[in-house]
């Protein structure tokens, strides 16, 4: 499969390994004579084939160097080598979820606010936290086509990365002008962009290295409309041989779907994929969110109702 690889940290000795089918998940042994139980060594962090199941399982409190309580904030792990600073939530991960926060002015006045997302690992534990960072005029005016900028942020609200999208065509009518978000972490350092390839039906997206070139594509379906269910992009190799991972509009029931633009998204990717790589991809569903489901359904309900 071809696509970046984070450098690994050096493995530590050869741990059991579980029967086949079974997961290995931390245990604590049974206290011997005269010496405290001692918690099992799960499996290095980071490595292939071990992304997720590492982690506490839900209900069991945190383990030491291991993630917090499921519900709370992540804590932060060892960073990798050349891993800019504040990636290193992704290093040990396969897979993100993005949970837009339902803002109650919105769904009831219509009136667009600043979006806000919770960006939290598998186990439901908080990593980051964006917010857009526009003003009233260009999202009320502009809609979903606005320019903007999103602020990623760390639990002590340090900005961790930083997003942003000029004003620019979607359409495949003007192919030299198409959707672009530049990915920098830290704010300053430019570590890929993702950007709009032209297509006459599908949307498809290059993810773009710092020198813009195309490590990663996007593949859309032909509608992006589906009642009751998820809406998947597929993440291929920049030639498109292999498949690498998925972006998944999740279904957030008929209340949250109809009345507000509040979505939730999940993005899969390989546990040894290039921690940077992993950040563009987070930044393009981002820009998935804004392009194909920033719709407001009682701002369009009262325009149509006053003939707007």
């Amino acid at each position: 499969m071809s696509y970046p690889k984070s450098p690994q940290p050096e493995a530590p000795p050869q741990q059991m390994q579980p029967p086949p089918g079974q997961q290995m998940y931390p245990v604590v042994q049974p206290a011997q004579t005269g010496q405290p139980g001692q918690p099992g060594q799960p499996g290095q962090p980071g490595q292939p084939g071990q992304p997720i199941a590492m982690q506490p399982m839900p209900g069991q409190p945190g383990m030491p160097g291991m993630p917090g309580v499921p519900g709370g904030w992540m804590q932060q792990p060892q960073a990798p080598p050349n891993c800019p600073k504040g990636l290193e939530y992704l290093s040990m991960l396969d897979q993100v979820l993005i949970k837009q926060k339902v803002e109650g002015f919105e769904a009831f006045t219509g009136f667009e606010t600043n979006n806000k997302y919770e960006i939290l690992n598998s186990m439901g534990q908080r990593m980051y936290y964006a917010v857009e960072d526009t003003c009233c005029c260009t999202r009320n005016c502009c809609g979903k086509s606005r320019p903007w900028d999103i602020k990623i942020l760390s639990n002590t609200k340090a900005e961790l990365m930083h997003l942003s999208r000029p004003i620019r065509c979607s359409s495949c009518w003007c192919p030299c002008c198409l959707q672009k978000v530049t990915v920098e972490a830290p704010p300053g350092n430019v570590i890929g962009y993702v950007a709009q390839s032209w297509s006459l039906w599908k949307p498809r997206f290059a993810i773009q290295n710092a020198a813009e070139e195309t490590v990663l594509r996007i593949k859309g379906p032909c509608c992006t409309l589906n009642i009751c269910g998820d809406i998947e992009f597929d993440v291929m190799s920049a030639d498109e041989s292999a498949f690498v991972g998925r972006v998944t509009k999740q279904w957030s029931g008929v209340g949250k779907e109809l009345f507000t633009d509040a979505d939730n998204f999940g993005v899969s990717f390989p546990v040894d994929l290039d921690v940077s790589m992993k950040a563009v991809l987070l930044a393009g569903v981002f820009l998935i969110d804004f392009m194909f489901f920033e719709e407001n359904e009682k701002k369009d309900h009262d325009l149509k109702k006053h003939g707007h």
